[in-house]
C-alpha cells in the first residue's frame, strides 16, 4: 500500500487557504484581533464560537471542541477518511496558497468519477490514463524509476507508464449507489479491483500497460515499488487470465533481429539506451504463441535472448533456444554477470550503461546459424557497435568483450575465451589461458604465450584436431584475438592527456565548474552529506573551510570534541577525504620531538591531522608554537658527517600548517584550546537515529551504488583544492567590523573570525576579480572580501563561537532584556552607540523598579557570564557597566555577542566611502535622502543641536576606572551624554 509522503501532508497543511475553504462552505467570518470568528457548522451555535487562525492555518471551536488543519476540515465536512481528504485536496486544481490572492473556486469538490461503459476498453483506458497522470505527480514513483534508470520522459509517455497509489476508488461513485455498484462490478470483472475486498489489484505498483498497434490494451503488468513487503506478497502482478498481446509490437516490424527479455523492466532498460527492437516475454514461462507467431509473421531472422543469469533464467533460455534453433531462427544468448539481469547490469554501470549493454549484445554467445539468414557469413546481431576514435565502429573490437580479467571473442560458431591478461608484468609477454570451443560442445584449452610463434603453432594444431576445424581458419581467429587483446591492453595503459597540475582536461573542467558553482558552500554541504556524513552540516562546512585556510599565512585550527563513539573521527575523515592526499599529513599519535624532524617544508601549507589529542599530548608544546608562530626550530646534538665529531645542528620546520585534532577529554590544555575552533559533535537522540538510518541504507542496493559514486565526488573536490591559489585577501570592511572585547581571550577569537572571513573569500576566488597592486617594485595579487562573505562568517561564528540564552535562569534573562531595552532607549535619545553608554545600578533600579538585593544578584551573574562588563569600582568610585548583549538569541539560536550586523556594516562603509561622516564618535547621523541607520539616533554626540548642518566635532569619552575616581554628583556635560540617570521611575 502506497502512502502519501509526510512532506506532502505538511505541504497541504500550510499551502491550502483554510479561510477560503471555510468561507466557501457558507460560513461568515469576522475579524477578531489576529483571528477570524464565526458560527460553528458542527453544532448549534447561537453565538460565534468557531475561530480560524490565518497565521497558523488552524481552526478551533470553543463550543464542541472541533479543531484541526485543512485536512481535518475536509474530513469533517465531507465525511471521508484522512487519506481520502488528503487526496481530495491534492487533486483540487484550485488550491489557494495562504499568501496568494483568492481564486474564484475555493471549495473542495469530489474527484471526477468513472462510470460504467458498454466498452471495457473505454473504462480500461480511463483507468490507465489516471494511473499515468498519477505517476507524473508522484515523487515516490518517479524516484523508483530514477533508481532503476528508467526516468525517461519518452519511455513514460510512449508506453503510458503509470502508478497505482490506491486512490482509484476515490474517483468512483459510492458503492451503495447504482452507478457505483455498476462501475465497480465492471472493474472487478476486468481484474482491476479485487472481488472480495474491493481494493485495487495493482495497489502500490508501477503500471505498464501492454497495447497493440491499434492502441487496444491487452494486458497490464504491475511491479511493486517497495521491497519490504510481507512474506508471500507477490512483487509482479498481471491481469487475471492468460497473457495476451506483445509489449512494443513495433519492434517485430522494425528489424529482422530482435532482443527478447525475460521481464518488461529489462526490456524498457534496453529501450531507453537506444535498443528499440526489443520486447519481453512475461517471465521465464511467459513466451506465448503470440510471440511465436509474431516472429514468423514478421520474418525475424535472429533472436537474442536477454534472460536473467540465474538458474530459472538459464533453464528457460535453454529451452527457448532449442525451440528457436529447431525452427531455423538464428539465436544468441547475452551473458550477464552471475545473478544479474539487464536492469541491474545497467544500473551498476551508471553513466556507462549504454556502452556496457552494447558490449554485452555484441558479445552475445552464438548458439546456432539461421536458415532464414539472408547473409549466412555474418550471423551476429547488427545492433550498434562500440565506436572507436573518430566515431566509427571499431572493427578490431567487433565481437570481442573483456570484463573481470576475461576476454571473449566470438566468430560465427567459434568462441575463444582467454584469462590472465592482467598477470603479464611487461608488454613483451602475452601469456593467457586460452579456451577454444564450438557450438557443438567440442573444445580445446591450454596455457599459451601468444607472442611466441612456436606456442601459437602448437595451440592451432592441437585445437584444429580437437575442434575438427581447418588450421588456417583457427590461425586467422587467433590473429584477430591477438590484435583485440593488444588493443584492449593499449586502451587500458594509455595515459590521458594531463595538465601541469596532474589532472586530465576533463577533470580540470569538472573542478573549475565546481569552484564556479553559484551556491558553492551549499554544494559543499550537499556533497559531504552524499559522501556519508549526516546531521553535521555546520561542523563539516567549518572543517572544510578550515582545511582550505592552509593556503593562507595564518590558517585556522580545529579541535573536534565529543564523547567516545559519537562520530568525531567520522567528521574528521569526511573533511580530510575531500582534500588532496599530498596536502594532508595524518598521524594517530606523536612524540614530543617528532615534529622537529619532519623536514623543513614537509608541513608548509598542509593539513596536520592527529586522530586523538591525547596521542599528541607530549607534542602539545610544539603544536602550539607551530600554530601561533608558524615555524619550529630546535638545536640538537649530532655528528659531523666529515669529521665524526659531535656538533650542534639546527632543525627547522616551516609552516603555516592547518591543525586538525579530535578529543574525548573535557579538560583540555587552555593554551591549545584558545588557538582552535572547537567543534562539538551532535550527540542528540535524533542524530543517533539519523546515523542508524544511514548505516542501514548503506546495506541496500542504493547504498552500494552510492558508495561507488562517492570517490568520483571526492575526486572533484580534491582537484578543486589543487586549483586554489594562495592569494592574499583584503577586507575593505575590516575597519568597521566589531567583536566582543571584554576578556583577553577574544584577541585570538577575533583573529579566528577574521581568518574565517578571509577563507570564505579565498574559496570563491574563481568567482571574483583578482586585483593587482604594485608595491616595492613587485606586483601583489589579492582578492577582496564581500559583504556576503562576512554574512556567512557571522552565521558560522554565531554557531561555533556563540552561546544561547538558555544558560540563563528566567529572572536573569528578564533582567538582560530590560537592560537591552533601557540601553536602546537612552542611546536613541542621546544619539550615541550602545558601546559608548555606561550605567550604574542606580540607573537600572530607577528604570526597572527592581530592589537592590535582587538586582545585585542577577547583575553579578550577567557580569560573570560576560553579558555586561563592569568598569571602575575601586575605592571611592561607582561601578559603571557596559552592555555587551545586543538582543540576539531571543528565538533560542546561538549567538556571538559583539558582531556587527551586515546591513549596519554596509551603511557605515557606504557613508565613510562617500565622505559624509567622520568615523570618530561612531554615530550614524541621518542625512537628507539617506535612510535611518539600524543603531543610533537622529543625531550623534558632537552634533550641534542648534545648528545641525555644522560639521561634526569629536567628543572625548570619559570612562571611570580605579585611577579616575568619579563623583557622580559632579559629572560634566560630556560625561552625562554617556551616563544618564533617569529622573523618573520606569521612564521607558
Amino acid at each position: 500500500m502506497a502512502r502519501i509522503p509526510t512532506d506532502e501532508i505538511e505541504r497541504l497543511k500550510t499551502s491550502v487557504n483554510l479561510v477560503a475553504l471555510v468561507e466557501s462552505a457558507g460560513i461568515e467570518l469576522k475579524k477578531h484581533g489576529a483571528d477570524l470568528v464565526g458560527k460553528c457548522p458542527f453544532h448549534d451555535d447561537n453565538t460565534p464560537s468557531f475561530v480560524v487562525s490565518p497565521e497558523k492555518n488552524l481552526f478551533h471551536c470553543f463550543g464542541c471542541s472541533a479543531a484541526g488543519t485543512v485536512i481535518d476540515w475536509v474530513m469533517k465536512t465531507q465525511g471521508v477518511s484522512f487519506r481520502h481528504a488528503a487526496e481530495l485536496l491534492l487533486n483540487d486544481a484550485h488550491l489557494t496558497p495562504i499568501t496568494g490572492k483568492p481564486v474564484q473556486r475555493t471549495s473542495v469538490k469530489k474527484l471526477s468519477s468513472f462510470t460504467a461503459t458498454p466498452s471495457d476498453q473505454a473504462l480500461l483506458h480511463s483507468v490507465i490514463d489516471y494511473y499515468h497522470a498519477t505517476l507524473k505527480q508522484s515523487e515516490e514513483a518517479l524516484g523508483y524509476l530514477e533508481r532503476r534508470g528508467l526516468k525517461h520522459p519518452e519511455l513514460i509517455d510512449t508506453f503510458k507508464l503509470g502508478y497505482a497509489n490506491r486512490t482509484l476508488c476515490y474517483r468512483l461513485p459510492d458503492k451503495n449507489r447504482e452507478a457505483g455498484a455498476a462501475v465497480r462490478g465492471q472493474l472487478e470483472q476486468m481484474g482491476l479491483l479485487r472481488a472480495k475486498s474491493g481494493h485495487e489489484h495493482f495497489s502500490g505498483s508501477l503500471i505498464v500497460p501492454v497495447m497493440n498497434e491499434e492502441g487496444v490494451i491487452t494486458e497490464v503488468y504491475g511491479r511493486k515499488l517497495r521491497d519490504d513487503l510481507r512474506p508471500g506478497t507477490p512483487k509482479h502482478l498481471y491481469l487475471p487470465g492468460p497473457h495476451r498481446g506483445l509489449w512494443n509490437p513495433h519492434a517485430f516490424k522494425a528489424s529482422r533481429e530482435i532482443i527478447l527479455c525475460e521481464a518488461l523492466i529489462d526490456a524498457m532498460t534496453f529501450w531507453v539506451h537506444g535498443f528499440r527492437n526489443v520486447s519481453a516475454s512475461y517471465g521465464v514461462n511467459g513466451f506465448t504463441d503470440e510471440h511465436w507467431n509474431a516472429l514468423i509473421a514478421n520474418r525475424i531472422e535472429t533472436v537474442t535472448l536477454a534472460y536473467d543469469n540465474d538458474d530459472a533464467g538459464n533453464h528457460a533460455a535453454e529451452e527457448l533456444a532449442e525451440r528457436l534453433l529447431a525452427a531455423g531462427f538464428g539465436c544468441h544468448r547475452i551473458e550477464f554477470p552471475r545473478g544479474m539481469d539487464a536492469n541491474s547490469t545497467a544500473v551498476h554501470a551508471g553513466h556507462d550503461a549504454a556502452v556496457r549493454l552494447t558490449q554485452l549484445v555484441q558479445g552475445a554467445l552464438w548458439l546456432g546459424k539461421s536458415k532464414r539468414q539472408a547473409d549466412p557469413t555474418h550471423p551476429s546481431p547488427s545492433f550498434p557497435l562500440p565506436v572507436g576514435e573518430g566515431g566509427e565502429p571499431s572493427a578490431l573490437m567487433r565481437g570481442f568483450v573483456y570484463s573481470d580479467d576475461e576476454g571473449v571473442l566470438r566468430i560465427e560458431g567459434r568462441r575463444y575465451r582467454c584469462r590472465g591478461l592482467a598477470k603479464n608484468a611487461t608488454p613483451e609477454t602475452l601469456k593467457v589461458n586460452l579456451h577454444a570451443s564450438t557450438s557443438d560442445e567440442r573444445y580445446h584449452i591450454d596455457n599459451v604465450d601468444l607472442y611466441s610463434a612456436r606456442a601459437r603453432s602448437q595451440f592451432i594444431e592441437q585445437a584444429a584436431s580437437e575442434l575438427g576445424i581447418e588450421q588456417d581458419l583457427i590461425k586467422a581467429d587467433i590473429g584477430k584475438l591477438l590484435r583485440a587483446l593488444e588493443a584492449h591492453r593499449d586502451e587500458k595503459t594509455r595515459k590521458p592527456v594531463v595538465t601541469h597540475d596532474g589532472m586530465s582536461a576533463k577533470e580540470r573542467d569538472d573542478a573549475l565548474a565546481f569552484l564556479k558553482a553559484p551556491k558553492l558552500l551549499d554544494r559543499i554541504r550537499e556533497d559531504i552529506t552524499r559522501c556519508g556524513l549526516v546531521g553535521e552540516d555546520t561542523n563539516a562546512l567549518v572543517g572544510y573551510l578550515a582545511a582550505c585556510s592552509r593556503k593562507l599565512d595564518r590558517p585556522l585550527a580545529i579541535l573536534i570534541q565529543s564523547t567516545s563513539a559519537a562520530g568525531k573521527s567520522t567528521l574528521m575523515d569526511a573533511v580530510l577525504a575531500m582534500m588532496p592526499e599530498d596536502e594532508r599529513v595524518q598521524y594517530s599519535a606523536m612524540t614530543g620531538q617528532s615534529l622537529f624532524y619532519l623536514g623543513e617544508t614537509n608541513l608548509k601549507h598542509k593539513i596536520l591531522a592527529i586522530a586523538e589529542e591525547e596521542g599528541a599530548h607530549h607534542a602539545a608544546y610544539a603544536l602550539k608554537l607551530l600554530q601561533s608562530e608558524g615555524v619550529l626550530t630546535i638545536a640538537s646534538t649530532g655528528k659531523d658527517e666529515t669529521t665524526g665529531n659531535l656538533v650542534t645542528k639546527e632543525y627547522r620546520v616551516e609552516g603555516p600548517v592547518m591543525l586538525l585534532l579530535t578529543t574525548t577529554a573535557i579538560d583540555i590544555d587552555e593554551e591549545l584550546l584558545n588557538r582552535c575552533l572547537v567543534l562539538t559533535v551532535n550527540e542528540s537522540r535524533e542524530q543517533t537515529q539519523a546515523i542508524h538510518r544511514l548505516q542501514r541504507e548503506k546495506r541496500t542496493l542504493d547504498g552500494l551504488l552510492a558508495r561507488a559514486s562517492r570517490e568520483d565526488l571526492r575526486r572533484v573536490h580534491r582537484n578543486a583544492q589543487k586549483l586554489l591559489k594562495p592569494l592574499a585577501v583584503m577586507n575593505p570592511y575590516a575597519g568597521h567590523l566589531t567583536f566582543a572585547d571584554q576578556v583577553t581571550r577574544t584577541r585570538r577569537d577575533h583573529e579566528k573570525y577574521l581568518t574565517l572571513i578571509d577563507t570564505i573569500a579565498l574559496l570563491h576566488q574563481y568567482q571574483r576579480e583578482i586585483k593587482t597592486v604594485e608595491h616595492g617594485g613587485r606586483l601583489l595579487q589579492y582578492l577582496e572580501v564581500t559583504l556576503a562573505d562576512i554574512a556567512i562568517a557571522n552565521e558560522l561564528a554565531h554557531e561555533i563561537l556563540g552561546r544561547t540564552l538558555d544558560e540563563l535562569p528566567p529572572q536573569t534573562r528578564r533582567l538582560l532584556k530590560l537592560l537591552h531595552q533601557m540601553v536602546r532607549h537612552y542611546c536613541t535619545q542621546d544619539g550615541i552607540e550602545p558601546k559608548q553608554y555606561r550605567f550604574s545600578r542606580k540607573t537600572v533600579r530607577l528604570y526597572t523598579g527592581w530592589g537592590n538585593t535582587q538586582l545585585k544578584v542577577h547583575l553579578a551573574r550577567l557580569e560573570d557570564l560576560e553579558y555586561v562588563i563592569g568598569h571602575g569600582g575601586g575605592r571611592g568610585s561607582v561601578i559603571r557597566y557596559e552592555l555587551q548583549y545586543q538582543g540576539e538569541g531571543e528565538d533560542g539560536e546561538a549567538f556571538l555577542p559583539g558582531l556587527i550586523d551586515v546591513e549596519q556594516l554596509k551603511y557605515r562603509y557606504d557613508k565613510k566611502k562617500s565622505g559624509v561622516i567622520e568615523e570618530k564618535s561612531g554615530a550614524n547621523p541621518k542625512k537628507a535622502g539617506s535612510s535611518r541607520p539600524p543603531v543610533g539616533g537622529m543625531s550623534g554626540p558632537g552634533r550641534d543641536q542648534k545648528n545641525p548642518s555644522a560639521p561634526l566635532k569629536e567628543v572625548p569619552f570619559k570612562e571611570n576606572n580605579q585611577n579616575q575616581p568619579t563623583d557622580t554628583s559632579s559629572e560634566d556635560a560630556t560625561s552625562r551624554s554617556h551616563i544618564v540617570e533617569p529622573k523618573k521611575k520606569g521612564a521607558a
